[in-house]
């Protein structure tokens, strides 16, 4: 089988869609699967390979990770005649997606779509709200040639189907125990980081509004005593919110910056607890990363992390920018050292349940019967 994925983000970029996306082609050829990527340039890799073709682009305002390329498009057209795609799959709306949709009808390709990012809610924080029916009307008429449209969680589906969409599949989202797992040596760690006091509060993401870093800065400043003395903070990301941040930031609140593979696994297990009150996820990936660390989370009853975690089980689940919650929930758990361990170790036996194989295995098999009914439809 072969396959071809359009993206207007790939890695090395950081974040939920170019990671999940380098998952799958790492999948791919484990797999023995043929496949390319049209993505914009990155500047840690060269324009093209042998598999990756990359495009200049200029950074999208609401998410600048997320970047608009300007593909060239007789260069994608030669690609695409010359590797003869038995499948297209549009992994954003913008620019390169929009190259794919194209090619896709002209060369009669079958092709399907996945929906990783809620930017209706990002119009919220943006003060952009005016805009959201325009964005509607462009999804909609985006999404609707795809044969299946894949969402990351019951959640997204349930919203999209009360926006009119159809044709919509689970593509869930994995995680690696092997590299994330709580038996990391917390005393390296501890050294490593220069973390000092009794708890660890840990937050991993994009420092950005749409996160609701408000609600976290608020939470920092506002935990009492003797609580607060006893916390370290760490941050770990970056983006536009970083500067504010660190100038508003207590003294027990540390910028790690980005972070990932053993590096990231140490932090989540090091820390007593994962925060995240972020409430525009689609899936939330550093969550369940958490989880896989035997770290109980506290998060926002919002998104897909709902489907994530088990209230009062794997963590505690509290309403979208209610501080009052969010300081109960890391009280009560910070109090409980019981509580907390037992929750640990529910938070890695249902990580443990979520392995990449399976998902990639099921989103495999979504592809061959597209294939296959396109071929049905052809030759009825």
């Amino acid at each position: 089988m072969r396959i071809a994925i359009f993206t207007d983000t790939f890695a090395p970029d950081v974040n939920g869609v170019a990671r999940t996306l380098k998952r799958l082609t790492d999948y791919f050829e484990k797999r023995g699967y043929e496949y390319r990527v049209f993505a914009p340039e990155s500047t840690s890799e060269s324009r093209f390979s042998s598999h990756i073709h990359r495009f200049t682009s200029l950074p999208f305002f609401l998410y600048p990770e997320c970047r608009l390329a300007l593909p060239n498009m007789l260069h994608v057209k030669a690609e695409l005649l010359r590797f003869k795609p038995d499948l297209i799959h549009v992994a954003t709306p913008f620019n390169i997606g929009l190259c794919g949709l194209h090619y896709a009808k002209k060369l009669n390709i079958p092709i399907v779509g996945s929906y990783h990012t809620d930017f209706d809610q990002y119009l919220d924080y943006y003060d952009l709200q005016f805009l959201s029916k325009f964005l509607w009307k462009y999804m909609h008429w985006f999404h609707r040639p795809l044969r299946k449209i894949f969402v990351p969680s019951y959640e997204t589906m349930e919203q999209l189907k009360r926006k009119g969409f159809s044709n919509l599949r689970i593509w869930g989202r994995g995680v690696d125990c092997s590299l994330f797992h709580p038996n990391y040596d917390k005393h390296t760690t501890r050294e490593k980081f220069q973390l000092q006091r009794k708890f660890t509060l840990t937050y991993v993401g994009r420092l950005a509004p749409e996160k609701d870093i408000e609600t976290l800065m608020k939470l920092a400043r506002q935990l009492p005593e003797p609580y607060n003395s006893q916390i370290e903070w760490v941050i770990v990301g970056d983006g536009p919110s970083k500067e504010e941040m660190m100038k508003n930031a207590p003294a027990n609140m540390t910028f790690a910056g980005y972070l990932n593979g053993k590096q990231l696994a140490e932090m989540y297990s090091y820390s007593d607890l994962f925060i995240f009150p972020s409430p525009t996820e689609t899936f939330g990936n550093v969550v369940l990363e958490a989880l896989a660390a035997g770290t109980p989370v506290v998060c926002a009853n919002s998104g897909g992390v709902k489907n994530i975690i088990k209230h009062d089980v794997t963590g505690i689940l509290c309403e979208p920018k209610n501080v009052d919650q969010f300081k109960q929930a890391i009280i009560q758990l910070l109090s409980n050292e019981e509580q907390r361990v037992n929750m640990g170790k529910e938070a890695r036996s249902y990580a443990l349940t979520q392995s990449w194989d399976h998902i990639l295995e099921g989103l495999l098999k979504e592809y061959v019967d597209t294939v296959r009914e396109m071929e049905h439809i052809r030759y009825a």
